[in-house]
């Protein structure tokens, strides 16, 4: 593990320090290492559409709406090789929250959750996404977090 040393300005230092108070780290470090993960992993999304990733696009949609649960799974069959799972929960009689686990490029994942949300319908559309890199062990390919953007879990802020 290499120490680095960093001056900030005083406001962004307090600002940086409410930060880490406020979502619950134990020291700076963990923080600034949560930061830098995801700052690169936004750049290799960014910069390689082409490559796998992993991700979660959540929605609210009213049912309702004409024919609108009939595409949305529709839309999620047409794509079978990007949608691993969907949960879907009932949130009062109209409206429904559906999650969607997705694996595929990067583009086409984005193009997808994009597509979702656009139906008229659907509304408070979220796509989270981790970038992966392919591995090639025992005759296989595995999918791990890209090198340097792996996302580690935050404890509840206290």
């Amino acid at each position: 593990m290499k120490r680095l040393t960093m001056s900030l300005d005083d406001d962004l230092a307090e600002a940086f320090e409410a930060l880490v108070r406020s979502r619950g780290y134990e020291n700076r470090s963990e923080a600034f290492r949560d930061l830098l993960r995801q700052d690169l992993s936004n750049v290799r999304l960014r910069d390689r559409p082409d490559e796998p990733c992993v991700a979660t696009l959540s929605y609210v949609y009213n049912h309702h709406q004409r024919q609108l649960a009939s595409r949305l799974a529709d839309f999620q069959h047409e794509h079978h090789d990007l949608t691993v799972s969907t949960m879907h929960v009932h949130l009062d009689h109209d409206t429904c929250l559906e999650t969607v686990i997705l694996r595929g490029k990067t583009q086409e994942v984005q193009a997808f959750a994009d597509a979702v949300v656009a139906q008229p319908g659907v509304s408070h559309g979220e796509l989270h996404v981790v970038p992966m890199a392919v591995h090639h062990a025992h005759g296989h390919d595995h999918l791990a977090p890209a090198a340097g953007t792996s996302v580690k879990r935050r404890r509840p802020a206290r």
